[in-house]
Protein backbone atom coordinates (compact mmCIF):
# COMPACT_ATOMS: atom_id res chain seq x y z
CA UNK A 1 0.00 0.00 0.00
CA UNK A 2 1.98 2.17 0.78
CA UNK A 3 4.47 1.33 -2.27
CA UNK A 4 1.31 2.28 -3.89
CA UNK A 5 0.88 5.68 -2.21
CA UNK A 6 4.60 6.62 -2.76
CA UNK A 7 3.78 6.22 -6.50
CA UNK A 8 0.54 7.75 -7.10
CA UNK A 9 2.05 11.06 -5.18
CA UNK A 10 5.13 10.60 -7.60
CA UNK A 11 2.60 10.88 -10.39
CA UNK A 12 0.56 13.48 -9.17
CA UNK A 13 3.90 15.80 -8.39
CA UNK A 14 4.98 15.08 -11.79
CA UNK A 15 1.84 16.18 -13.62
CA UNK A 16 1.28 19.92 -10.95
CA UNK A 17 4.88 20.89 -12.09
CA UNK A 18 4.56 23.59 -14.62
CA UNK A 19 5.82 22.76 -18.00
CA UNK A 20 8.24 25.42 -17.87
CA UNK A 21 9.89 24.07 -15.07
CA UNK A 22 10.48 20.66 -17.12
CA UNK A 23 11.19 22.42 -20.22
CA UNK A 24 13.46 25.51 -20.48
CA UNK A 25 15.69 26.60 -22.79
CA UNK A 26 19.05 28.75 -21.38
CA UNK A 27 20.30 31.09 -23.77
CA UNK A 28 23.55 33.68 -23.56
CA UNK A 29 23.24 36.51 -25.35
CA UNK A 30 24.47 40.22 -25.36
CA UNK A 31 22.73 42.73 -22.54
CA UNK A 32 21.51 45.33 -25.14
CA UNK A 33 19.26 42.39 -26.83
CA UNK A 34 17.80 41.37 -23.08
CA UNK A 35 17.00 44.91 -22.28
CA UNK A 36 13.54 46.07 -22.31
CA UNK A 37 13.91 48.18 -25.46
CA UNK A 38 16.06 45.11 -26.90
CA UNK A 39 14.41 42.23 -29.37
CA UNK A 40 15.25 39.56 -26.61
CA UNK A 41 11.35 40.43 -24.32
CA UNK A 42 8.89 40.52 -27.25
CA UNK A 43 10.92 36.86 -28.85
CA UNK A 44 10.78 35.44 -25.37
CA UNK A 45 6.64 35.45 -25.30
CA UNK A 46 6.72 34.71 -29.39
CA UNK A 47 8.80 31.75 -28.53
CA UNK A 48 7.01 30.84 -25.65
CA UNK A 49 3.59 30.96 -26.93
CA UNK A 50 4.77 27.95 -29.33
CA UNK A 51 6.68 25.56 -27.98
CA UNK A 52 4.72 25.44 -24.81
CA UNK A 53 8.61 26.00 -22.86
CA UNK A 54 10.47 28.58 -21.16
CA UNK A 55 12.74 30.71 -22.46
CA UNK A 56 15.54 31.89 -19.83
CA UNK A 57 18.05 34.90 -21.60
CA UNK A 58 21.38 35.33 -19.69
CA UNK A 59 22.81 38.17 -20.39
CA UNK A 60 26.65 38.91 -20.66
CA UNK A 61 28.26 42.20 -21.24
CA UNK A 62 28.85 41.62 -25.00
CA UNK A 63 29.43 39.37 -27.50
CA UNK A 64 32.99 38.47 -27.01
CA UNK A 65 32.26 37.91 -23.36
CA UNK A 66 29.55 35.28 -23.82
CA UNK A 67 31.69 33.52 -25.96
CA UNK A 68 34.73 34.03 -23.42
CA UNK A 69 32.04 33.05 -20.71
CA UNK A 70 30.96 29.72 -22.57
CA UNK A 71 34.72 28.53 -22.64
CA UNK A 72 35.03 29.54 -19.59
CA UNK A 73 32.51 27.06 -18.53
CA UNK A 74 33.22 24.22 -20.83
CA UNK A 75 31.22 21.53 -20.54
CA UNK A 76 29.67 22.26 -17.31
CA UNK A 77 27.60 25.42 -18.77
CA UNK A 78 23.77 25.81 -18.31
CA UNK A 79 23.38 27.03 -21.83
CA UNK A 80 21.69 25.57 -24.49
CA UNK A 81 22.55 28.52 -27.17
CA UNK A 82 24.77 31.10 -27.53
CA UNK A 83 22.98 33.56 -29.50
CA UNK A 84 25.30 37.14 -30.67
CA UNK A 85 28.68 36.25 -31.90
CA UNK A 86 29.28 37.27 -35.49
CA UNK A 87 31.52 35.90 -37.97
CA UNK A 88 35.38 37.11 -36.43
CA UNK A 89 34.73 34.72 -33.55
CA UNK A 90 32.64 31.75 -35.58
CA UNK A 91 35.98 29.90 -36.17
CA UNK A 92 37.36 30.36 -32.38
CA UNK A 93 33.96 29.14 -31.00
CA UNK A 94 33.85 26.17 -33.55
CA UNK A 95 37.65 25.24 -32.63
CA UNK A 96 36.49 24.98 -28.78
CA UNK A 97 34.53 21.49 -29.66
CA UNK A 98 32.03 22.94 -27.51
CA UNK A 99 29.77 23.48 -30.08
CA UNK A 100 27.73 21.02 -32.68
CA UNK A 101 26.01 21.26 -36.08
CA UNK A 102 22.71 22.76 -35.89
CA UNK A 103 20.76 20.51 -38.83
CA UNK A 104 18.09 22.71 -39.46
CA UNK A 105 16.21 23.96 -42.48
CA UNK A 106 17.92 27.34 -43.45
CA UNK A 107 15.90 28.39 -46.79
CA UNK A 108 14.63 31.52 -44.98
CA UNK A 109 17.97 32.49 -44.38
CA UNK A 110 18.89 35.77 -46.55
CA UNK A 111 22.23 37.59 -46.55
CA UNK A 112 24.34 39.96 -48.79
CA UNK A 113 27.12 36.70 -48.96
CA UNK A 114 26.19 33.03 -49.30
CA UNK A 115 25.90 31.08 -45.86
CA UNK A 116 27.10 27.64 -46.29
CA UNK A 117 28.15 27.05 -41.90
CA UNK A 118 26.65 23.65 -40.17
CA UNK A 119 27.25 24.90 -37.07
CA UNK A 120 26.47 28.14 -36.60
CA UNK A 121 23.11 30.10 -37.94
CA UNK A 122 22.87 33.72 -38.68
CA UNK A 123 19.64 36.01 -37.18
CA UNK A 124 20.56 39.67 -38.60
CA UNK A 125 23.32 41.39 -40.59
CA UNK A 126 24.81 45.38 -40.89
CA UNK A 127 27.74 47.13 -40.93
CA UNK A 128 29.68 49.31 -38.47
CA UNK A 129 29.92 52.90 -38.96
CA UNK A 130 30.80 55.92 -36.79
CA UNK A 131 27.66 57.84 -35.76
CA UNK A 132 28.37 60.92 -35.29
CA UNK A 133 25.76 64.34 -33.21
CA UNK A 134 25.33 66.29 -36.38
CA UNK A 135 24.69 69.64 -33.91
CA UNK A 136 28.32 69.21 -32.80
CA UNK A 137 29.88 67.99 -35.84
CA UNK A 138 29.08 69.60 -39.32
CA UNK A 139 31.37 68.25 -41.16
CA UNK A 140 31.75 64.17 -40.41
CA UNK A 141 35.06 62.55 -41.89
CA UNK A 142 34.07 60.82 -45.20
CA UNK A 143 36.80 58.50 -45.01
CA UNK A 144 38.62 55.69 -42.54
CA UNK A 145 41.38 58.16 -43.17
CA UNK A 146 39.70 60.97 -42.35
CA UNK A 147 38.82 60.07 -39.10
CA UNK A 148 42.26 58.41 -37.96
CA UNK A 149 44.54 62.30 -39.19
CA UNK A 150 41.11 64.22 -38.27
CA UNK A 151 40.70 66.81 -35.65
CA UNK A 152 41.82 65.19 -31.90
CA UNK A 153 39.67 67.80 -30.54
CA UNK A 154 36.55 66.11 -31.96
CA UNK A 155 36.65 62.52 -29.60
CA UNK A 156 35.22 59.28 -30.76
CA UNK A 157 33.92 56.86 -27.74
CA UNK A 158 35.22 53.22 -29.39
CA UNK A 159 34.93 49.48 -27.41
CA UNK A 160 37.48 47.00 -26.59
CA UNK A 161 38.10 44.12 -28.93
CA UNK A 162 38.83 41.83 -26.41
CA UNK A 163 35.19 41.87 -25.02
CA UNK A 164 33.33 43.78 -27.55
CA UNK A 165 32.04 42.80 -31.07
CA UNK A 166 32.19 46.33 -32.46
CA UNK A 167 35.67 46.89 -30.80
CA UNK A 168 36.44 43.71 -32.72
CA UNK A 169 35.22 44.90 -35.89
CA UNK A 170 36.71 48.15 -35.51
CA UNK A 171 40.11 46.83 -34.88
CA UNK A 172 39.32 44.28 -38.45
CA UNK A 173 37.99 47.44 -40.09
CA UNK A 174 41.08 49.07 -39.13
CA UNK A 175 43.08 45.80 -40.18
CA UNK A 176 41.49 44.96 -43.78
CA UNK A 177 42.21 48.95 -44.78
CA UNK A 178 45.48 49.31 -43.82
CA UNK A 179 47.12 46.05 -43.26
CA UNK A 180 50.57 46.16 -41.81
CA UNK A 181 50.06 49.79 -41.40
CA UNK A 182 47.76 49.02 -38.80
CA UNK A 183 49.96 49.72 -35.56
CA UNK A 184 50.65 53.04 -36.96
CA UNK A 185 46.72 53.77 -37.56
CA UNK A 186 46.15 52.93 -34.32
CA UNK A 187 48.79 55.20 -32.44
CA UNK A 188 47.01 58.29 -34.71
CA UNK A 189 43.83 57.31 -33.77
CA UNK A 190 44.08 57.43 -30.10
CA UNK A 191 44.28 60.56 -30.13
CA UNK A 192 40.77 60.76 -30.93
CA UNK A 193 39.21 58.72 -28.51
CA UNK A 194 37.58 60.09 -25.51
CA UNK A 195 37.70 56.39 -23.46
CA UNK A 196 37.38 52.82 -24.90
CA UNK A 197 34.78 50.86 -23.06
CA UNK A 198 33.99 46.95 -22.26
CA UNK A 199 30.55 46.98 -24.17
CA UNK A 200 28.38 48.56 -26.77
CA UNK A 201 25.69 49.75 -24.20
CA UNK A 202 28.25 52.08 -22.47
CA UNK A 203 29.82 53.63 -24.76
CA UNK A 204 26.41 54.58 -27.10
CA UNK A 205 25.22 55.68 -23.66
CA UNK A 206 28.20 58.11 -23.30
CA UNK A 207 27.30 59.29 -27.18
CA UNK A 208 23.44 60.05 -26.12
CA UNK A 209 24.68 61.83 -22.53
CA UNK A 210 26.61 64.48 -25.01
CA UNK A 211 30.08 62.96 -23.37
CA UNK A 212 31.43 62.43 -26.63
CA UNK A 213 30.22 63.71 -30.38
CA UNK A 214 31.72 59.95 -32.17
CA UNK A 215 31.05 56.60 -31.15
CA UNK A 216 31.50 53.78 -32.46
CA UNK A 217 28.37 51.78 -33.87
CA UNK A 218 26.11 50.39 -36.61
CA UNK A 219 25.20 52.12 -40.33
CA UNK A 220 21.92 51.21 -38.64
CA UNK A 221 21.46 52.97 -35.24
CA UNK A 222 20.51 56.36 -36.75
CA UNK A 223 17.30 54.62 -37.69
CA UNK A 224 16.32 53.87 -33.94
CA UNK A 225 16.14 57.92 -33.39
CA UNK A 226 14.18 58.58 -36.67
CA UNK A 227 11.88 56.31 -35.18
CA UNK A 228 11.53 55.93 -31.59
CA UNK A 229 12.73 59.99 -31.17
CA UNK A 230 11.51 61.37 -34.13
CA UNK A 231 14.81 63.03 -34.44
CA UNK A 232 17.68 62.61 -37.53
CA UNK A 233 20.15 64.58 -35.33
CA UNK A 234 22.51 61.15 -34.91
CA UNK A 235 23.96 60.43 -37.96
CA UNK A 236 26.63 57.49 -39.77
CA UNK A 237 29.43 58.66 -41.59
CA UNK A 238 29.66 57.52 -44.80
CA UNK A 239 33.54 56.11 -45.45
CA UNK A 240 35.16 56.05 -49.06
CA UNK A 241 37.41 52.47 -48.34
CA UNK A 242 33.97 51.05 -47.34
CA UNK A 243 32.53 49.81 -44.14
CA UNK A 244 33.25 46.96 -42.39
CA UNK A 245 29.85 44.07 -42.11
CA UNK A 246 28.60 42.17 -38.98
CA UNK A 247 27.01 38.98 -39.43
CA UNK A 248 25.36 37.43 -35.66
CA UNK A 249 24.89 34.30 -35.02
CA UNK A 250 23.49 31.70 -32.83
CA UNK A 251 24.67 28.47 -32.22
CA UNK A 252 23.64 24.57 -29.96
CA UNK A 253 26.04 23.64 -27.27
CA UNK A 254 27.14 19.84 -27.34
CA UNK A 255 26.36 20.10 -23.42
CA UNK A 256 23.12 20.81 -24.07
CA UNK A 257 20.49 18.62 -22.01
CA UNK A 258 17.70 20.34 -24.74
CA UNK A 259 18.86 19.74 -27.95
CA UNK A 260 15.75 19.17 -30.05
CA UNK A 261 13.87 22.54 -28.32
CA UNK A 262 17.36 24.22 -28.92
CA UNK A 263 17.01 23.04 -32.76
CA UNK A 264 13.57 24.27 -32.72
CA UNK A 265 14.42 27.84 -31.31
CA UNK A 266 17.18 27.93 -34.11
CA UNK A 267 14.30 26.74 -36.78
CA UNK A 268 12.24 29.87 -34.83
CA UNK A 269 15.45 32.11 -35.60
CA UNK A 270 15.07 32.12 -38.92
CA UNK A 271 11.40 32.80 -38.86
CA UNK A 272 9.23 35.95 -38.30
CA UNK A 273 7.70 35.26 -35.07
CA UNK A 274 11.75 36.06 -33.97
CA UNK A 275 12.90 38.28 -37.21
CA UNK A 276 9.46 40.64 -37.37
CA UNK A 277 11.60 41.87 -34.08
CA UNK A 278 15.19 42.96 -35.52
CA UNK A 279 14.65 45.86 -37.43
CA UNK A 280 13.02 47.80 -34.78
CA UNK A 281 14.41 46.55 -31.70
CA UNK A 282 17.66 45.16 -32.28
CA UNK A 283 18.15 48.02 -35.36
CA UNK A 284 19.52 45.81 -37.78
CA UNK A 285 18.92 44.40 -40.92
CA UNK A 286 17.07 40.94 -40.43
CA UNK A 287 18.52 37.60 -41.97
CA UNK A 288 15.52 35.60 -41.83
CA UNK A 289 12.10 35.64 -42.83
CA UNK A 290 9.72 38.66 -42.51
CA UNK A 291 6.19 39.77 -42.55
CA UNK A 292 5.58 43.57 -43.29
CA UNK A 293 7.69 46.23 -44.16
CA UNK A 294 10.39 48.07 -42.98
CA UNK A 295 10.06 51.41 -41.39
CA UNK A 296 10.48 54.58 -44.03
CA UNK A 297 13.71 55.32 -41.88
CA UNK A 298 15.27 52.33 -42.97
CA UNK A 299 15.52 54.08 -47.03
CA UNK A 300 17.17 56.96 -45.87
CA UNK A 301 20.61 55.20 -44.11
CA UNK A 302 23.94 54.62 -45.68
CA UNK A 303 24.02 51.75 -48.03
CA UNK A 304 28.11 51.09 -48.44
CA UNK A 305 29.45 50.76 -51.61
CA UNK A 306 31.87 48.49 -50.51
CA UNK A 307 31.50 46.00 -47.27
CA UNK A 308 34.39 44.63 -46.02
CA UNK A 309 34.66 40.71 -44.36
CA UNK A 310 37.72 39.06 -43.56
CA UNK A 311 37.81 35.34 -43.07
CA UNK A 312 36.97 33.90 -40.10
CA UNK A 313 39.45 31.39 -40.22
CA UNK A 314 42.13 34.52 -40.69
CA UNK A 315 40.87 36.25 -37.58
CA UNK A 316 41.01 33.28 -35.43
CA UNK A 317 44.71 33.10 -36.60
CA UNK A 318 45.72 36.13 -36.08
CA UNK A 319 42.91 37.94 -33.12
CA UNK A 320 45.45 37.74 -30.47
CA UNK A 321 48.75 38.99 -32.64
CA UNK A 322 46.22 41.86 -34.16
CA UNK A 323 44.74 42.95 -30.63
CA UNK A 324 48.72 42.93 -28.80
CA UNK A 325 49.62 45.23 -31.67
CA UNK A 326 46.35 47.51 -30.60
CA UNK A 327 47.58 47.38 -26.79
CA UNK A 328 51.19 48.26 -27.88
CA UNK A 329 50.15 51.12 -30.26
CA UNK A 330 47.47 52.85 -28.04
CA UNK A 331 49.57 52.62 -24.66
CA UNK A 332 52.56 54.33 -25.73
Amino acid sequence: MLRLFTLCLAVVLTLAVPASARDKLTVYTYDSFTSDWGPGPKIKTAFEAECGCELEWVAVADAVATLNRIKLEGANSKADVLLGIDTSLTAEAAATGLFEQHNIDTVNISLPVTWADRIFVPYDFGHFAVIYDSEKIKTPPASLDALVNGDPEQKIVIQDPRTSSPGLGLLLWIKAVYGDKAPDTWSKLSKRVLTVTPGWSEAYGMFTKGEAPMVLSYTTSPAYHMVAEKTDRYRAAAFSEGHYMQIEVAGILKSSPNKPLARKFLAFMTGPGFQNHIPTNNWMWPAGKTTGTLPDAFGKLVKPEKSLLLASDEVNANRKAWIDEWLKATTR
